[in-house]
């Protein structure tokens, strides 16, 4: 029969039936025809080249080895009961064990069977064995054709019980692939598919299941990735062009009196070109009419506040009032000291709202506000609160955007009528590709430049042993006038342990560095806000010259004098956090350092961040390390749906695809909106289905 329906339920497909179809579903979330032949193997064995057990030796790469099955034994109890068996041909002979599904094996095996085993060669005490191989009859090897790359997919037990395991899938999967008609499955532009001369789809989901040799793999496997971030790509550019064809701009002409002043009479450096370019982005947004939505990338230090402010410079240079919306009260006084300077010098207002300003205060800053005596805005979600008005707000900046929630952001946006241009900054470092996966509806900047004067920092690992070489290091540096953070993870699981933790290491730092000759600063979660403000304070005035703390001070805290930041337990924390609290030192102009403090014994992955941070400086690549140990959906904080749940696509590997299809994406709205063009009909229909409940196609004409 032709299954050129892919909607149908797996109950029709010849071999399943309805208790079939339902363990597929439950275990599997596979449900139709289409489900089916887009569940794809995970790895391919060569069946081309066999083995006997006197050719082969222990190794990392799993082979194919044929033999005789024998002595067929169920040994142990409970949990340790295990099936074995041997595998004999030319008088010698390998040993295969099953852990798990024993009973459903032993019955589906019998001495004198002529198998191909399929597995690891390992050497136990002077035997070889093969743990779980999966095994096919010799019979079956010789009637199906192995001249290629076979397939192996994901099974469990319960599946492999009722004849699911990787074979069984494959037979139904082959049934599929066999009878597919061509003509209704390929909806990508013919100019596309010509473009990078890729195969039909129907032959790339072939050559995906049964490919006959490594490139041609690949091949098909660029092809279906393509169509998957494609897909997503396209709903991006469709709410880009909905959101600019819906929301007006305000139109930023003038560079003067403050921006050129600031530029060539008050900026004491020379931008970075990164820099540069993204300021360049901005003024084309704000000078088109059309409504700016940008999400600016920058390393720690890169100079992210410096764009901001002269964004804020063009804003007021039109006419219009400017707010900075930060997450926490110590970033946002941060943000403030550092534009106060910059503003003083130029005659600009500039004022800080945040929960703890006094209400006498808060009324003079409402007034001076809603007159437009206030320029600049700075605090933190207190900005949003009902009784903010602004008389006419131009931009509006949210750093560490997320941090905040969707309903947040909105009510910044909502401060004006038409809305403010919106620009949202963040210091964690992400993947480019990852960005433009997750923030796709937003244009995207990245500063990937350092500015002048900022040096790298070293980065060093050590161990509870080397505590005393530390400690000399550090009285070392307070000699010098320089001052110091050591910081201790706190883990949600744990609080109760870290906290103890926190406090015993600050005993036992008050006892190695006492008074009078050294004043030390603490802060923490449990403490109340004025406290933890007042010891910051403290820090920053220069009254301490060591910040004991948890990971509060991540983002916010910017000590120029700081030149060491030791991190205890460094094992415990994220690459990428690690990364954040480094980059708090090396803010001034002296060497600085960064001491990891471990464990002796490190896990795989802990013993490569720690690697990673000692090796290099640059927040990016540390950011595609991070994504390749957690994958992106844990980078970004949670597991996330949608964009990140790709089949075949992968966002660490497909960068080139996926900025590639977003220029096609973006093509294709901008030359054809409607999808009206005979080149994309089947596109439409595809797109329509996908997008139903992501576009309002009355937007975009």
């Amino acid at each position: 029969m032709a299954m050129n329906d892919l909607s149908t339920s797996l109950t029709y497909l010849k071999g399943v039936g309805p208790y079939k179809a339902g363990l597929m579903s439950s275990e599997l979330g596979i449900r139709t025809f289409g489900d089916l032949i887009e569940y794809f193997p995970f790895r391919y064995i060569d069946r081309s080249i066999v083995y006997k057990p006197n050719e082969v030796s222990p190794g990392p790469t799993e082979i194919q080895v044929l033999g005789v099955l024998s002595e067929i034994k169920l040994l142990g109890h409970g949990s340790k009961k295990r099936l074995t068996a041997r595998l004999n041909s030319n008088n010698s002979t390998i040993e295969l064990i099953w852990f798990k599904g024993v009973k459903w094996i032993q019955k589906s095996i019998n001495p004198g069977d002529q198998v191909i085993a399929f597995g690891r060669i390992s050497n136990f005490n002077g035997n070889l064995s093969i743990s779980h191989p999966d095994l096919e009859s010799i019979n079956s090897f010789k009637k199906n054709d192995f001249s290629g790359m076979y397939p192996v997919y994901s099974s469990n037990e319960k599946l492999s019980s009722s004849g699911l395991n990787s074979k069984g899938l494959a037979k139904l999967i082959a049934e599929l692939l066999n009878n597919i008609g061509d003509h209704q499955f390929d909806w990508l532009p013919e100019s596309i598919v010509k473009n990078k001369n890729w195969p039909s789809r129907t032959i790339a989901l072939k050559e995906m299941h049964y490919p006959k040799n490594p490139k041609r793999l690949s091949i098909a496997r660029e092809r279906l990735a393509f169509e998957e971030v494609f897909l997503d790509q396209l709903v991006f550019a469709y709410k880009r062009k909905s959101h600019l064809a819906s929301h007006k701009g305000f139109i930023f002409s003038k560079l003067r009196p403050n921006f050129n002043n600031f530029y060539k009479n008050i900026l004491p450096f020379e931008l970075t070109n990164a820099q540069k370019n993204v300021i360049k982005d901005i003024r084309e947004n704000a000078a088109s009419g059309l409504h700016m939505n940008r999400l600016i990338q920058g390393d720690v230090g890169s100079g992210k506040t410096l764009v901001a402010f002269m964004s804020i410079l063009m804003a007021i240079d039109n006419g219009h009032q400017a707010a900075m919306m930060a997450p926490t009260e110590i970033l946002a006084q941060q943000h403030y000291s550092s534009l106060t300077p910059w503003a003083e010098k130029l005659g600009i207002n500039i004022s800080l709202l945040t929960g703890s300003v006094k209400k006498s205060a808060r009324k003079i800053i409402f007034k001076n506000l809603a007159s437009g005596d206030i320029n600049i805005l700075v605090g933190t979600h207190a900005l949003i609160e009902d009784p903010v008005i602004f008389k006419n707000l131009g931009i509006a900046i949210i750093d560490e955007q997320h941090k905040f929630g969707v309903a947040q952001r909105a009510k910044l946006r909502k401060k004006n009528n038409p809305a403010p241009h919106i620009l949202v900054m963040t210091a964690t470092p992400i993947p480019r590709t990852l960005a433009m996966s997750i923030y796709g509806d937003l244009d995207l900047s990245i500063i990937d430049e350092l500015p002048p004067g900022r040096k790298s920092i070293k980065t060093v690992q050590r161990t509870d042993h080397n505590r005393l070489q530390v400690w000399g290091f550090i009285k070392n540096e307070i000699i010098k006038g320089r001052q110091i953070y050591i910081v201790y993870p706190l883990i949600e699981e744990s609080e109760k342990l870290d906290f103890k933790d926190l406090m015993d290491g600050y005993e036992s730092i008050i006892r190695d560095f006492p008074r009078p000759d050294f004043e030390i600063s603490i802060v923490h979660g449990r403490m109340k806000s004025e406290d933890k403000q007042w010891e910051m304070q403290r820090f920053i005035n220069g009254e301490t010259q060591i910040m004991v703390s948890t990971t509060v001070i991540e983002v916010g805290v910017d000590v120029p004098n700081a030149s060491v930041m030791i991190i205890e337990n460094a094992e415990k924390f994220g690459l990428s956090q690690l990364h954040q609290l480094r980059g708090r030192v090396g803010r001034g102009g002296e060497k600085s350092y960064c001491i990891l403090i471990t464990g002796d014994k490190l896990s795989d992955n802990g013993k490569i961040r720690i690697d990673t941070l000692c090796k290099t400086n640059d927040g990016f690549q540390i950011a595609n390390v991070d994504m390749k140990l957690r994958g992106p959906g844990e980078v970004m904080g949670t597991r996330q749906s949608g964009s990140l749940d790709y089949k075949i696509a992968n966002i660490i590997e497909d960068g080139e695809l996926i900025e590639w299809s977003r220029k096609i994406a973006e093509s294709i709205v901008l030359n054809d909106p409607k999808l009206e063009k005979k080149d994309n009909e089947k596109l439409r229909q595809r797109f329509s289905e996908y997008s139903r409940h992501k576009i309002a196609w009355g937007s975009v004409a």
